[in-house]
């Protein structure tokens, strides 16, 4: 599995025809740049169709999502933290800084 999430992007029109499972996402704006890394936990009510609809509705630059199911969300929503700092430098602008986040090497 890469590190990097390489699922195709969909419009947000399609969110709410998400499964209500566990999860990570991205969203990201018109031009494809991802505006934030979300997930959706065992706490999340409709799982991820809730908390893509909920985010998206946060950040009104918002145009696009994509998503991953998996049960080991908290780790992967780290992996894909982790590794949009080590490509772009910085998280994503709606992401809260995380003092205790790894890094990857620029290979992964």
């Amino acid at each position: 599995m890469p590190i990097r999430l390489d699922k195709p992007w969909l419009s947000l029109d399609a969110a709410a025809g998400l499964p209500g499972q566990l999860g990570v996402f991205e969203l990201a704006d018109e031009a494809g740049k991802v505006r934030y890394i979300g997930y959706a936990g065992g706490r999340s009510r409709f799982g991820l169709r809730s908390e893509v609809s909920a985010a998206a509705d946060r950040i009104p630059e918002a145009r696009r999502f994509r998503v991953e199911v998996t049960t080991a969300y908290l780790t992967r929503y780290r992996e894909l933290l982790m590794a949009h700092k080590a490509d772009q430098g910085a998280l994503p602008p709606h992401n809260e800084p995380m003092p205790r986040l790894g890094r990857l090497s620029p290979g992964s």
